[in-house]
């Protein structure tokens, strides 16, 4: 029994869903359009403003369908609706980076700048130099972006130092004098 894909999906003012008979699902928003197409095995009930995610069997590969399935259209949904964003700390003595166009430099203690291009879809922006703003509809890449800029220099546990996540803790650990006496 899934849980999560026995979630009835509330669809909120504003958000128009259609779902086609190939079951290609398009949301369309306030902020935008996704589309997507879904796995023939899974199947959409939608009565009024609220749309059930029903599977076909009861085989495993289908059950793992169902709540996946389930998650998606509702993050689609919120994408819409509400947007998704991601806040990134750039921690460090003269670490910044700052927007050039579509793309983001970094400096970020190397001998070269680091430069990320902005995909398609997805809004990065730098209200203060350490600080870096993703945004966007889409969940899956809003996600992504913000994990390709944070793996260009992840922080360090010594000193912090790197580019974290708003909300991340880093657990720091003890430096070699720290045990001596």
């Amino acid at each position: 029994m899934s849980r999560i894909g026995n979630k009835i999906i509330t669809v909120p003012e504003g958000v128009t869903v259609e779902i086609a008979d190939d079951n290609t699902v398009t949301v369309t928003g306030s902020k935008g359009t996704l589309v997507k197409q879904f796995s023939p095995v899974i199947s959409f009930k939608q009565e009024g403003n609220e749309i059930t995610v029903v599977r076909s069997s009861e085989e495993k590969h289908v059950k793992q369908l169902h709540g996946t399935t389930r998650a998606l259209l509702a993050n689609m949904i919120e994408g819409v609706h509400n947007g998704y964003s991601k806040t990134l700390e750039i921690v460090g003595i003269g670490y910044r980076g700052q927007m050039k166009g579509n793309t983001l430099v970094l400096n970020i203690g190397f001998s070269h700048q680091v430069e990320i291009e902005a995909e398609e879809g997805v809004k990065v922006e730098t209200p203060n130099p350490n600080t870096i703003v993703v945004s966007g509809i889409d969940k899956e890449r809003v996600g992504q972006m913000a994990a390709l800029i944070r793996s260009k220099k992840k922080p360090e546990p010594y000193k912090g130092k790197g580019i974290k996540y708003s909300d991340e803790r880093i657990i720091r650990k003890e430096g070699k004098t720290a045990g001596k006496k």
